[in-house]
C-alpha cells in the first residue's frame, strides 16, 4: 500500500504525442494505509502559482515498486513517460537504473513501470542482461539505462515504445526498444557509436511523424576540455539514426558560437524543449550546463531555427543574471565534486501560472537535500519568478535525507489523476538504491 502526504499549501503514438505536445506548447509505502493531512497554510507568497497536493515516493519496497534494488543501482537516474503500455488507461514510465548488475557489474537495466492514477505502481517489468527477452548482450560498466525517453509507437504497432542509452565506449549505443503490451521487448534497433550520457525527447521538430531525441553529451570536449555538447538526432521508419541528419551544438558549433568555458559541462542530463515561446518563427529549447561558473551550474536558453535547428539566439540563466536570483552554493559535494548543479536535470512543464508562456522545471541536486525549482518565464526566455521545492520550502514536506540529491532527474507526466491536477516526476537517491519522486501540482491561475 502506499502513503501519501498532502497539504494545500501552495503508445500509442497518439498518447505519447498528446503528452509530449503539451509540454512542448503550452510515498511512502505503509501497512495501515495512513494519511497524514499536514496543514492548510498557503505558502510561496511571491508567486502562489499552484498548490502542493500531495507527494508519492517510489523506491525499493515503497509505493508499489517490487523491485530487488541494490544499493548504488542508481533507480532513477533517468525517467520519462512512455503512454499506455499497458491498455488501461493509465500513462505508464520508464525508469533507467544504468548501475544494476544483471549479468555483469553496472552492465544496467530499466524498468517498465505500470502506475496507478494515484501514483503508486500497479506492477513494474526489467529489461537487462538477464530479464524482460532483451536479447543482448551488456558489457561490465556499459550504463544501459544512463539515458531514457518515450518516443510513442515507432513500429506502428500501438503500443509505445522506448528509447535508451548505454555510454561504454566498447558498447556504447543508443536503443530503440519496442515493447510488448507487458512491457517486454517485442524486438529493438541498435544504434551504435551514440553518445548519450542524457536524453530527451523533444516531439516532432520535423515533422515527419516521428518523435525526435536530443543525446546530451556533458563530457564533450568540442571547443575545449568538457565544454560538452548536444545532438539532436533524427530517426527513420527503421527506427534507425538518419545518417548526416544530426545536428551537432556546442562551443563553436551548430551556430551556438562563444560562451562556453572548460568543464562547463553543456548539455547536463536532460534539456527541454519549449516551443516557441517568443512568437518569432524559432523554437525555445533549455539546456544546463551543470558545472559552470565553479559549479553553481546554469541554463542556456537556445532559439533555434524552424529548418536547420541551428542556434539562431541565447540567453543564459544563473545566480544573479536574467532574474534568477537565488544563491547557489560553491560548497565542496559529499561525492567530491563542488556547487550547486543548477541545471542538471529539467522538463518542460505547460503553463502553469497561466500567462501563456511554457514554464520550466529544474534543480540544484547537488544544494543542500537538492533543490527543484519551477521557473516562469517572460516571452523574452529570462526568469519573471520562481519557486523553490526542497525539504523546507514549496509545500510538500518532503522527508529527504542529507544526501539524497533531490531533483537529480525530472520528467514531465501530466494530469495522471485525470483530475485537473499535474505530476511531475523528481529522481533521488533515496536509500542508496535511488528513488522517484512524483509531485501533484494544482495549478491556481
Amino acid at each position: 500500500m502506499i502513503t501519501v502526504f498532502y497539504t494545500f499549501k501552495k503508445s500509442k503514438l497518439f498518447l505519447s504525442m498528446i503528452l509530449i505536445a503539451f509540454t512542448f506548447f503550452s510515498c511512502n509505502n505503509s501497512d495501515d494505509s495512513t494519511e497524514e493531512i499536514i496543514d492548510d497554510e498557503v505558502i510561496n507568497d511571491d508567486a502562489m502559482f499552484y498548490q502542493a497536493e500531495s507527494f508519492v515516493t517510489i523506491e525499493n519496497g515503497l509505493g508499489g515498486l517490487d523491485a530487488d534494488l541494490e544499493f548504488g543501482d542508481r533507480f532513477g537516474r533517468d525517467h520519462d513517460v512512455i503512454g499506455d503500455v499497458d491498455g488501461d488507461g493509465v500513462i505508464d514510465y520508464v525508469i533507467g537504473a544504468r548501475s544494476d548488475d544483471d549479468g555483469e557489474v553496472d552492465a544496467g537495466a530499466v524498468y517498465i513501470l505500470f502506475m496507478n492514477s494515484d501514483g503508486s505502481v500497479s506492477s513494474n517489468q526489467k529489461i537487462s542482461n538477464l530479464e524482460g527477452g532483451f536479447n543482448e548482450t551488456l558489457l561490465e560498466g556499459n550504463f544501459f539505462g544512463y539515458g531514457v525517453a518515450g518516443v510513442g509507437d515507432y513500429n506502428d504497432d500501438g503500443i509505445p515504445d522506448i528509447a535508451v542509452s548505454a555510454t561504454n565506449s566498447t558498447n556504447r549505443a543508443l536503443y530503440i526498444i519496442h515493447l510488448n503490451s507487458d512491457g517486454t521487448v517485442k524486438n529493438f534497433v541498435k544504434n551504435s557509436n551514440i553518445i548519450a550520457q542524457g536524453l530527451s525527447a523533444i516531439g516532432d521538430i520535423n515533422n515527419d511523424g516521428r518523435i525526435d531525441l536530443v543525446a546530451c553529451e556533458p563530457s564533450s570536449d568540442l571547443g575545449g576540455t568538457s565544454r560538452g555538447a548536444i545532438n539532436i538526432l533524427f530517426l527513420d521508419d527503421d527506427s534507425q539514426v538518419v545518417s548526416g541528419s544530426t545536428v551537432n551544438i556546442g562551443s563553436g558549433s551548430g551556430g551556438f558560437g562563444e560562451g562556453l568555458e572548460d568543464n562547463d559541462q553543456f548539455g547536463g542530463r536532460e534539456v527541454a524543449m519549449l516551443g516557441d515561446i517568443d512568437n518569432d518563427g524559432t523554437l525555445e529549447m533549455a539546456v544546463g550546463a551543470f558545472t559552470s561558473d565553479g559549479g553553481k551550474g546554469a541554463i542556456w536558453m537556445l532559439s533555434l531555427n524552424s529548418t536547420t535547428f541551428n542556434v539562431e539566439s541565447k540567453l543564459k540563466i544563473t545566480e544573479g543574471l536574467n532574474g534568477f536570483t537565488e544563491t547557489l552554493d560553491l560548497e565542496e559535494n559529499p561525492n567530491g565534486t563542488f556547487g550547486a548543479h543548477f541545471g542538471h536535470a529539467m522538463c518542460a512543464a505547460g503553463d502553469i501560472d497561466g500567462d501563456g508562456i511554457t514554464d520550466l522545471v529544474t534543480g540544484a541536486n547537488q544544494q543542500n537535500e537538492g533543490n527543484g525549482y519551477i521557473l516562469y518565464l517572460n516571452a523574452d526566455k529570462t526568469v519573471k519568478t520562481f519557486d523553490k521545492i526542497s525539504a523546507t520550502e514549496g509545500g510538500f514536506d518532503l522527508v529527504l535525507d542529507p544526501d539524497d540529491r533531490f531533483a537529480r532527474s525530472i520528467s514531465y507526466v501530466g494530469d495522471l489523476k485525470g483530475d485537473g491536477s499535474i505530476a511531475i516526476n523528481f529522481g533521488g537517491i533515496g536509500p542508496g538504491t535511488g528513488a522517484l519522486y512524483t509531485l501533484f501540482f494544482r495549478p491556481i491561475n
